[in-house]
């Protein structure tokens, strides 16, 4: 038996007490930025931010993996770009603010005894899946943005269903502290001099972190962009560049003489035709943005045929869906769909140049489509295929 000396044992015993008596915490943890008002208004910021990112997530998954009673409208042209970049860009900047949450109220953890009742068991329970789903979200979505997936499951999906546990676990804490956020809020502190300095500097590191990504996709700031993996102005054509050729597989088939481009399906006429077809065909310009689920984007001008004039060649029906084919083999995104509101618009083209110049081989010689409001992945490259169901 190992015995324990008789002072070490006291002032355990002392600690355990002041914890568990009434006011002990404040006896441990003396500071003032431990204190309800401090974890009220940060708790306060965060559940806006979540809450945009809820929102913001779901407009983006949605458009992403558009479901069969969604019809997104191609209009307004940034619609994605924006609320995309709101959702990642507002992520980064709540990762300081949820580390300075953590830290406020990290001596409720230590509460004694952790559990008093089945009602605070339950308490603790939905504090746990609150932290815990924070923490995922923000680790996986950095993660995501840094394009490195240790983890064996498929981001979208953990992502998009943890949202609902996370906002959801929000709307019960938020119910159940309202009645004590309000007061502590409300109720002005004598000495809040040194709160208010720490609420500014946690205020300031997430306006560093969004003035230092934000550049993704606000050209006008890409300078200042050095936290963000891509940035307007980088890449082949000044235009960046998330899966190349090579990492395809298609740089043989996309440099074959022999390319035509395939319109089928429900049509009057099937399609086939060479580059020197499209070339020959009339051409219009659109100055569009790429938009990435991983919040940056840039905008390019794009020449090629409008998608509309080679549907309405093949003599398709107006409410017609197609499905674009690229020359990849595999990979979630080798195809996407185009729904009538968007294959109408007079900006969707099949795209032959960008910038001026002949599609780079990156970004999918010899042709790709180029669409208002539509995530980047849907935006197909190195298209040889156009089915009409």
């Amino acid at each position: 038996m190992v015995r324990v000396p008789g002072p070490l044992l006291s002032r355990a015993g002392d600690r355990a007490a002041a914890l568990a008596g009434r006011g002990g915490a404040r006896a441990v943890f003396p500071s003032r930025l431990h204190d309800e008002r401090v974890a009220a208004w940060l708790g306060i910021m965060l559940g806006l931010s979540f809450t945009t990112a809820f929102v913001t997530g779901l407009i983006g998954h949605f458009m992403q993996h558009p479901p069969a009673w969604t019809m997104w409208p191609s209009r307004p042209v940034n619609f994605y770009r924006f609320t995309q970049g709101l959702h990642v860009i507002g992520g980064l900047a709540t990762i300081p603010l949820l580390l300075a949450k953590l830290w406020t109220v990290y001596p409720r953890l230590l509460q004694w005894p952790p559990v008093r009742s089945v009602g605070h068991a339950i308490e603790r329970i939905l504090v746990f899946v609150l932290v815990g789903g924070s923490l995922f979200q923000l680790v996986t979505g950095l993660l995501n943005i840094a394009y490195w997936y240790p983890f064996p499951f498929f981001f979208p999906t953990a992502h998009y269903w943890t949202a609902y546990i996370l906002i959801g676990a929000v709307v019960v804490h938020v119910t159940n502290e309202w009645a004590k956020v309000r007061r502590t809020v409300m109720t002005r502190p004598e000495d809040s001099l040194g709160r208010r300095g720490f609420l500014l500097t946690i205020a300031a590191a997430g306006g560093t972190v969004t003035l230092t990504t934000v550049g993704e996709t606000f050209s006008p700031l890409a300078k200042l962009a050095v936290l963000a993996p891509r940035r307007p102005g980088t890449g082949p054509q000044e235009l960046p560049v998330n899966k190349s050729a090579y990492a395809a597989g298609v740089v043989a088939a996309a440099r074959d003489p022999g390319y035509r481009l395939h319109v089928t399906g429900r049509v009057e006429r099937e399609l086939s035709l060479s580059l020197e077809d499209l070339d020959a065909l009339p051409s219009h310009t659109a100055r569009l943005p790429i938009a990435c689920v991983e919040g940056w984007s840039a905008g390019a001008t794009w020449k090629g045929v409008r998608l509309r004039d080679l549907l309405h060649m093949a003599g398709v029906s107006e409410d017609a869906r197609v499905r674009v084919e690229s020359l990849e083999r595999g990979g979630l995104y080798r195809t996407s769909w185009v729904a009538p509101p968007h294959w109408h618009d007079p900006l969707t083209l099949l795209a032959l140049n960008v910038n001026g110049l002949p599609l780079d081989l990156d970004h999918g010689y010899p042709c790709r489509l180029i669409a208002p409001n539509r995530p980047g992945v849907l935006q197909t490259k190195w298209v040889h295929k156009v089915v009409v169901l």
